[in-house]
């Protein structure tokens, strides 16, 4: 499978996405400059994680205006498989491919520490092989990263099953102790109606190597994998 992890100018987690997609036999990644307008040909694009122009107006505003984005809303469109994380996931919310907006957090304070996050749903790729009672540790990097949406469009998410992950503590228990920024409903990750557009805060690919002391990550790539491959 192919992957092209797109390089915006201030992202910093492009190179972490790289080596733990590569670090699966079989898998291959590319990285697309934001000035590109071509995929090549990739199965699936992800966003990474970092500061894109500098977090200047809003967290994602300025990159969801990169030639690319372009190319990378008509894949989405077409049904193509896109995830985002962190600064990913504020970028698609910008462009619309995802419900709701990422706000300052609650303490008004960049936070970046381990967090726990429990699967919702096995209705999506990243989740679709997770346990829905066991808890992973993520760690979380973000300044803007409260997940807010309209009464109406929290109904709606719910409703069509489109919430990924919720922030819990360590057993699993999902509590307003174990929420790291005022998001609504703890909600961690969300994906789009039609379920090929993924966005998450805490970082999986943080927490995909031994070397770093955790590996609870890489269940979320192995799940992506495991139906894609099928």
């Amino acid at each position: 499978m192919k992957f092209g992890v797109v390089v915006f100018p201030g992202s910093n987690c492009d190179q972490d996405l790289v080596d733990v997609i590569e670090s699966i036999p079989g898998q291959q990644a590319v990285k697309l400059w934001h000035k590109d307008h071509d995929l090549q040909a990739v199965d699936f694009v992800a966003l990474p994680g970092g500061f894109s122009f500098g977090d200047y107006l809003r967290s994602g505003a300025i990159a969801r205006f990169s030639p690319i984005m372009q190319q990378v809303i008509a894949f989405a469109h077409k049904g193509g498989y896109v995830m985002g994380i962190c600064n990913g996931f504020q970028i698609l919310t910008e462009a619309g491919l995802l419900p709701g907006a990422l706000l300052h957090n609650d303490t008004r304070k960049f936070i970046c520490k381990n967090t726990y996050i429990k699967a919702q749903t096995n209705n999506s790729l990243p989740t679709s092989k997770l346990s829905l009672t066991a808890a992973l540790k993520i760690p979380i990097a973000h300044g803007e990263g409260k997940f807010y949406a309209s009464a109406n469009d929290l109904k709606a998410i719910n409703d069509n099953n489109q919430v990924l992950f919720r922030y819990c503590d360590q057993a699993g228990n999902i509590t307003a102790e174990a929420n790291p920024n005022g998001s609504l409903e703890n909600i961690a990750g969300v994906c789009n109606i039609n379920r090929n557009v993924f966005g998450m805060m805490p970082h999986p690919e943080r927490a995909a190597n031994a070397i770093l002391g955790n590996q609870d990550g890489m269940a979320i790539f192995e799940s992506i994998l495991s139906l894609v491959n099928a």
